[in-house]
């Protein structure tokens, strides 16, 4: 990693009291290319002679001096002016002028040939220059060097104001979205229109929390992120990596770093891009502590992966890059999904209230699932639960990795030995992203179901609720609604207009399994009175509640109807 604290860029600095970061600028100043062409010197007729490979070297300053212990007096990036009068001739002595220039990172040399030297420079001078690499050019007419170096400083001084202007604009954008609070998608596509370069926010493990492509594409840009991201290192809070070609700032505030802003840029970044990267890092160090109280970042990017996956079945597009980058690979993996409920009450809490009851239970279970050591996407995606995507090898055993995570999640909840305080539901396990939606549907439906179960199960699975799974499952079919209208719609009816209970006291019947006496005693009524009630639903019904059929179909319009009410209040 090369920091951007440069030589040739060691003098020009400037703070951002933000975040105090540092901005160094090193493509702000001319290359040595640009000033040979400004008309000033193309009158003296310029002829570049050794180090042609170093004509792109930046020039930081423009310095005449006719002493050849010159080097001395230099800082790196001069182009130095000379007419040579006072350099020796000896190749050994020209040599070491040239060494000591280029040691000292000196942009050039510029010889008029008119004092000392008139038609060409002498053969140990040329070859040491391009032995170093060191831009060495004749200049075959006389030349005043006040002119040249007046024309060279106000190429550099035009580069600097008009970096400065750029690098204002971009304080003015980011410090706007700062203050409006605008969350980390939208920081990103500003740093990506404005660079036109991909960007990627990432914690400090490497995982990718949002990211803006700017058009490239998205699996590309993504791909193998975590090990690409792990081999380039930062040696400062802002550096650049020339052979990843990735510009990197450090994200966090108040000494809590906890992220990195990496910006692909395959060249060197100008100016503006530093800015713009460091200014984006700290709009999102900002947001970060004024959003502490909300969903944190990388439950946002889990919640936007699975509400994704919720809401289609078809190709995984780019979703298995965005997962990959996010720690949680799909491919060629068992998939689980995973519905967490806190088991509800008798007086449902506000809903505000409901969804820190849910942050904090996702957060619950994303740390159980890190203790678990199981890869997970963990996020709440609507106002009862939270979900979960399970990512396993292959060759694991699930059972036993859903008996450890569901301990976890339990545990991290606050389990007592007497109570549990969540349900944990699975869906079916499948092997590839277009059957995920189905595993993660199913899993609500069982979390559903469970709730109304006594059960002390770690985690439900449909076949441990049963028929009352099945219903759940089958909730908004129509067939199913119309069917226990058939049957309880006379009953229903009735209490309606009557103001009775028949449908509460066939409700204690079929839980009873028929069983007149117990279920009287759970209706907290005498056996007469329940005989009774019993014989006018039969009336009512036109069954008979002796007959097994009748009353299996009964009970299962009962627990339709439950199930359909529950809905309903979601």
């Amino acid at each position: 990693m090369v920091s951007l604290l440069g030589t040739a860029a060691r003098h020009h600095t400037q703070h951002v009291p933000e975040t105090g970061y540092s901005i160094y600028s090193v493509s702000v100043y001319p290359t040595v290319s640009e000033t040979l062409a400004l008309p000033v010197v193309q009158e003296a007729r310029p002829r570049v002679v050794a180090g042609h490979g170093g004509l792109s070297k930046r020039v930081r300053w423009v310095h005449a001096a006719e002493v050849p212990d010159v080097a001395q007096l230099l800082r790196g990036g001069e182009l130095v002016l000379t007419t040579g009068i006072a350099l020796p001739d000896d190749p050994a002595g020209l040599a070491r002028y040239v060494d000591e220039l280029a040691d000292v990172g000196a942009a050039g040399v510029v010889v008029e040939l008119r004092r000392h030297w008139s038609d060409k420079l002498p053969s140990a001078f040329v070859g040491a220059a391009e032995r170093r690499g060191l831009p060495l050019v004749t200049l075959s007419e006389e030349t005043r060097f006040v002119t040249v170096t007046e024309a060279i400083v106000g190429l550099i001084v035009d580069a600097q104001v008009a970096e400065l202007r750029a690098a204002e604009q971009v304080h003015e954008t980011f410090t706007a979205l700062t203050v409006a609070g605008a969350e980390p998608a939208e920081v990103l596509r500003e740093v990506a229109r404005t660079a036109g370069c991909p960007v990627v926010l990432e914690t400090l493990s490497h995982d990718v929390l949002a990211y803006d492509t700017a058009k490239a594409d998205p699996g590309e840009v993504l791909r193998d992120w975590a090990r690409r991201s792990r081999a380039v290192h930062v040696t400062e809070r802002t550096s650049y990596d020339p052979d990843a070609g990735w510009l990197i700032t450090v994200v966090g505030a108040r000494g809590n770093d906890w992220g990195r802003l990496v910006m692909l840029c395959p060249d060197a970044p100008p100016h503006r891009y530093i800015v713009v990267a460091e200014r984006a890092a700290s709009a999102l160090a900002v947001h970060r502590l004024v959003a502490r109280d909300r969903e944190g970042l990388e439950r946002h990017a889990h919640r936007t992966l699975l509400t994704e996956m919720l809401a289609t079945s078809g190709p995984a597009g780019n979703l298995n890059a965005r997962a990959a980058a996010l720690g949680v690979p799909l491919e060629h993996r068992r998939l689980v999904g995973i519905a967490v409920r806190p088991r509800t009450s008798a007086n449902p809490a506000p809903a505000m209230a409901t969804q820190e009851v849910l942050r904090d239970l996702a957060e619950a279970t994303a740390l159980a699932g890190r203790r678990a050591q199981v890869a997970a996407l963990v996020g709440v995606v609507d106002d009862t639960s939270v979900r979960a995507l399970l990512s396993l090898p292959p060759q694991a055993e699930v059972d036993n990795a859903l008996r450890k995570l569901a301990k976890e999640v339990h545990q991290a909840a606050g389990a007592t030995q007497r109570a549990l305080p969540v349900v944990l539901a699975v869906g079916t396990t499948v092997d590839r992203l277009t059957g995920v939606r189905r595993s993660l549907v199913e899993a609500a439906h069982v979390a559903d179901a469970a709730l109304r179960s006594t059960s002390d199960r770690l985690y439900h699975r449909l076949d441990d609720v049963r028929l009352r799974g099945l219903l759940h499952l089958l909730a908004n079919d129509e067939r199913v609604t119309a069917f226990s209208d058939r049957e309880l719609g006379a009953l229903l009816a009735r209490d309606a207009t009557n103001g009775s209970r028949l449908v509460d006291i066939l409700r204690h019947y079929c839980r009873k399994g028929g069983n007149k006496s117990a279920a009287a005693e759970a209706a907290h009524m005498s056996r007469t009175a329940y005989y009774q009630q019993l014989s006018r639903i039969e009336q009512v019904l036109g069954v008979s509640l002796e007959d097994p059929e009748s009353m299996l179909s009964l009970y299962v319009a009962l627990l339709t109807l439950d199930v359909q009410a529950h809905h309903t209040t979601e």
